[in-house]
């Protein structure tokens, strides 16, 4: 028998070590349980090294305190060891570290624009923490052979989420292409935290022309702030300048 592999991410140890009981009386299923994220990650990394590979990660949304920030949070390796990471990060976090990984979230309630995030942040299912046994293990074996769950309630807020998220991407997209290339060095070197002098020193320019090329990033992007600069570009997809290496351009779009 071929027997599936759960681990359940809950900082309540109660209903963390309750539902791992549930499950673990499935004769098909193996289940683990942690109460942090950075627990969580340890446990995938040593059942990788192990050559036991977890399958399914049932991540409470709330894990951490329930972070609520546009995006992942924070990433789980920049996490202390209380765990103090969201759920949606632990996703984000385990879709880029162990890819071969489905994870379902657990929730409290029904949450349209969570549950986009969520989606967005790679997972493959949502269900209610409340859920019967049997749907629960209905979407982890879903999950594994690729199918996304989502209750049929939220399908239509999702999908509105998802449909805004796209348009607010591409009209960001469209901004930050209006830039120089100049201009998105000096734009991915705010993304990445540095100040004036900063980006002056790594770029190899005077204090004068990066405010220069800052100020113009900002009308041009249609912000007033450098947060609100670094929000739109994150929405645009540009990551931060490469503190170790060179600003990279790559076909007129940014490496």
């Amino acid at each position: 028998m071929v027997r599936i592999r759960v681990l359940v991410v809950d900082d309540h140890r109660i209903f963390a070590e309750s539902l791992a009981a549930a499950l673990a009386a499935e004769p098909d299923v193996d289940v683990s349980a942690a109460g942090s994220g950075p627990a969580a990650l340890r446990c995938l990394e040593r059942g990788a090294g192990e050559g036991r590979r977890y399958d399914v990660l049932l991540v409470d949304t709330d894990l951490g305190g329930g972070l609520s920030g546009v995006r992942p949070a924070v990433s789980v390796r920049d996490a202390d060891e209380d765990g103090l990471v969201d759920g949606i990060s632990l996703v984000a976090g385990v879709r880029a570290a162990h890819p071969a990984v489905r994870t379902v979230v657990l929730a409290e309630k029904d949450d349209p624009r969570r549950a986009a995030l969520a989606l967005q942040a790679g997972a493959s299912g949502w269900v209610a923490k409340d859920c019967s046994l049997s749907r629960l293990l209905t979407v982890i074996r879903g999950v594994l052979r690729d199918e996304t769950h989502l209750p049929a309630a939220l399908l239509t807020g999702v999908l509105k989420e998802l449909t805004a998220t796209r348009k607010h991407r591409t009209e960001s997209e469209r901004l930050v292409q209006s830039l120089t290339p100049r201009e998105r060095e000096v734009l991915r070197c705010m993304v990445a935290g540095l100040g004036r002098k900063a980006v002056a020193e790594r770029l190899f320019l005077s204090p004068h022309t990066v405010r220069t090329h800052m100020q113009n990033v900002l009308g041009k992007l249609g912000v007033h702030s450098t947060l609100a600069a670094v929000a739109l570009a994150r929405r645009a997809g540009v990551g931060p300048a490469d503190l170790t290496g060179d600003v990279v351009e790559r076909g007129g779009q940014l490496a």
